[in-house]
């Protein structure tokens, strides 16, 4: 149950009400966001909540079981701080969502009336529907580790242990050509083997794609010169000139950890765990059936 502020309480109590409907979203990079359903923009707690964006939502969907609550925000494309660019760049992906019930002639009387945060996003060619998730959705996230051949630890991460700041391991270039919308030659990475790099990531410092990353799906050497495939296709374009870090990739393999990166004393895996070809192996006339270890 919901504890209000005393103002707030006699000002629901009274007739006539002032009330408006606030939502502020907070994106995984900090920038934080301000939308309102009244007519002029609201101040409160360092936020402005912007009017007439063609943000709305729909009704809450709630129950009293563990099962996640929704709500659908519907906008159309109008609010220069939505751009259709940014929604397929993934940064509104997991952002946190606040929902708040203002009073618009006082905006210190105020109450949040729940938290949540971005789920599917849907698009039209000019309006986009969010789905806004309680925070119960937090409850079906998969925790615990997964007994696999392969390592679970993200290259470089605590649990890994490699510096991924070594020069051995990280590199800088510069775009040289565009080949395709993912694919682009690059300068300055002839000092390192075809492969080094595939499954690492590339991290944009200059040009449209400033700021993000993307995986590395191969890396290959032609004529001397790095041959770069990006997993997916960035949504700005990649232009000559692009400066970008590069940074060595893994394919979880303990072979891999030994001989690329002598760390196989933290390999996470379990590379000895009978895998299918132990279930599905029978008995032959030969072929060294003595009884002994497979």
């Amino acid at each position: 149950m919901k504890q209000l502020d005393p103002a707030l309480q006699a000002h629901l109590d009274d007739g006539t009400t002032t009330l408006a409907w606030c939502w502020r979203i907070t994106r995984a990079d900090g920038v934080s966001f301000g939308f309102t359903d009244h007519d002029c923009t609201l101040l409160f707690e360092g936020t402005e909540f912007e009017p007439e964006s063609g943000f709305a939502a729909s009704e809450i969907r709630a129950g009293s079981d563990l099962s996640v609550d929704a709500q659908d925000a519907e906008g159309v494309l109008s609010s220069d701080r939505i751009t259709e660019t940014d929604i397929l760049d993934g940064r509104w992906d997991a952002a946190e969502v606040e929902l708040w019930r203002v009073n618009w002639a006082d905006t210190s009387q105020r109450v949040l009336m729940r938290r949540g945060a971005v789920g599917q996003i849907r698009r039209g060619r000019m309006a986009f529907v969010a789905e806004v998730r309680s925070l119960a959705h937090v409850l079906g996230q998969t925790v615990g580790r997964t007994f696999q051949a392969g390592c679970d630890a993200a290259l470089g991460d605590a649990r890994c242990g490699v510096d991924l700041e070594d020069p051995a391991y990280k590199g800088a270039g510069a775009v040289i050509d565009p080949l395709r919308d993912r694919e682009f030659t690059g300068s300055g990475l002839s000092g390192f083997a075809s492969s080094w790099f595939t499954f690492g990531t590339v991290e944009w410092t200059s040009g449209a794609n400033a700021g993000r990353r993307a995986e590395v799906l191969a890396h290959d050497l032609l004529d001397g010169i790095a041959v770069l495939t990006l997993l997916e296709a960035p949504v700005r374009a990649i232009v000559e000139g692009d400066v970008f870090t590069i940074r060595a990739g893994c394919d979880k393999r303990v072979e891999t950890c030994s001989a690329k990166f002598s760390n196989v004393a933290n390999f996470r895996g379990f590379p000895h765990i009978p895998g299918q070809d132990t279930i599905l192996r029978y008995a032959a006339r030969d072929g060294g059936h003595e009884g002994g270890v497979l």
